[in-house]
């Protein structure tokens, strides 16, 4: 089909940064399908298109990584290599993120609204978990990581149970975040020309670049975490699809996985850390 001629695993990982590209392309597809065919749901439909559009490259890139398994056997640069396709899965979430924010920010309030309808509801629900209760630090950081741990485990079985189903959580996301720094960033903007008198295009950069870095810090470590999970998820899956547990090398797979797992935990704790401690200090 025409998005999977796009890009394929080895283009991806020869240059990672087009898939900034491509998650744009993927998502403003996703956007404008959603709100021209199914314009009620639109908030899930757009999840569902951008995610379906990622899935032939999700695909054969988890394929490629498990086939890695039988080709490399030092551990070490057997997660060096995952390295490579994790680093270009961050850039197609980037530009996912990117473009649904600038569509949050162009479209009218109204269609904006429509658009991240489910995701605004979402972000006022934890706003107000966070707000209605006054809690320690340390609370906050077991609550933020059993949270993001909960994430975690839906990317784990999602990409077990059904091959590519991380790929829906990673969107759905992206679309949050995007609705959140879209919220963040019109909300200021109008605040900071009043105040301070800038012109109008000055203030959404200046704006702009204070929202991203606001949720980059912790976030990028956090959906970083999500991808190590959903590939090793994803790894077990088309291992147990091509029978490969009825082989000597299904221990290697599953040991690859778990190294995977834990590594996704570690950056789960790292992120965690900076949302409750370095965040707030900065922003």
């Amino acid at each position: 089909m025409v998005i999977e001629s796009l890009t394929n695993p080895f283009k991806a990982e020869e240059k990672p940064w087009t898939l900034i590209l491509i998650g744009i392309i993927y998502s403003t597809l996703g956007a404008f399908l959603s709100l021209w065919i199914f314009r009620e749901y639109a908030s899930l439909v757009m999840i569902f298109l951008i995610s379906f559009a990622c899935v032939p490259l999700i695909y054969a890139t988890i394929k490629f990584e498990e086939k890695k398994n039988f080709q490399i056997l030092k551990e070490s640069v057997l997660l060096k290599e995952h390295g490579k396709a994790l680093s270009f899965m961050m850039f197609l979430f980037l530009g996912i993120t990117i473009s649904l924010t600038f569509w949050y920010l162009v479209f009218p309030p109204d269609i904006s609204a429509q658009l991240f309808s489910v995701q605004t509801n979402t972000i006022t629900n934890i706003n107000n978990q966070v707000s209605g209760n006054a809690i320690t630090s340390s609370t906050i950081l077991a609550r933020i990581f059993l949270n993001n741990f909960k994430v975690l485990l839906f990317c784990l079985l999602f990409s077990f149970i059904y091959g590519l189903g991380a790929i829906f959580i990673l969107t759905w996301n992206a679309s949050v975040i995007a609705a959140a720094l879209g919220n963040f960033i019109r909300s200021h903007v109008s605040e900071l020309v009043s105040a301070v008198g800038l012109l109008k295009v000055g203030a959404y950069l200046q704006v702009a670049s204070l929202g991203f870095f606001r949720y980059a810090i912790h976030g990028f470590p956090e959906i970083l975490a999500y991808f190590v999970g959903g590939l090793a998820g994803g790894i077990i899956s088309i291992a147990v699809i091509r029978h490969d547990f009825n082989t000597p090398n299904f221990s290697r797979i599953v040991f690859d996985s778990a190294d995977l797992i834990m590594v996704a935990i570690a950056l789960l704790v790292f992120a965690a850390i900076i949302e409750v401690y370095i965040t707030p200090v900065l922003f």
